[in-house]
């Protein structure tokens, strides 16, 4: 079973390409999605991570994806300690995942949606990469009409390899402006 990753900038319109592959066959993971399953602060992941961000990032016993990136956002050397803490364990699920649906045979492919693929050099696990490349404005307009700011745009489209080395890297570019 082929797999194939999905990347690209901050609201490149990746997840629409995703449910366009479902429609064909495909079983599809959101790598944001894994990270915000694991995220419960009764597990020892979640203890680490409340250890490093602090109590305020949980409201109503839940992890506040919100609270989470304002912490991390502003802070580098919080984010970068948050994604030792979660990468590891995300591109492990997904090989599980990948493991699952193989055996059980009811998928024509497997697709993961990974903004971070390159940046957490897990490239190397996929048969092809699809990168969905729109221009910068594009995206931050996208970006905002879903309930971020400019400035939220900005934080996370600095955490990524540009959307030119992205495309540069792949195996096949979709251009979507």
């Amino acid at each position: 079973m082929r797999k194939i990753a999905v990347t690209g900038a901050p609201a490149s319109g990746k997840s629409s390409v995703c449910q366009i592959l479902k429609k064909h066959g495909a079983f599809v993971v959101n790598s944001d999605d894994i990270a915000h399953q694991l995220l419960s602060p009764r597990t020892d992941l979640g203890q680490k991570i409340l250890a490093l961000l602090g109590s305020d990032v949980v409201e109503n016993e839940q992890f506040s994806r919100k609270k989470i990136a304002e912490t991390v956002f502003n802070d580098a050397k919080k984010l970068e300690a948050l994604e030792k803490l979660l990468h590891p364990i995300i591109i492990k699920t997904i090989s599980q995942l990948y493991e699952e649906v193989k055996s059980s045979n009811n998928a024509s492919f497997f697709v993961v949606e990974m903004p971070l693929l390159f940046e957490i050099k897990n490239e190397g696990f996929y048969d092809t990469v699809i990168c969905v490349n729109a221009d910068e404005s594009s995206c931050c307009k996208r970006f905002v009409q879903s309930g971020f700011s400019n400035e939220d745009f900005a934080k996370r489209a600095a955490r990524q390899l540009t959307s030119k080395e992205k495309c540069r890297r792949s195996d096949i570019v979709i251009e979507n402006n």
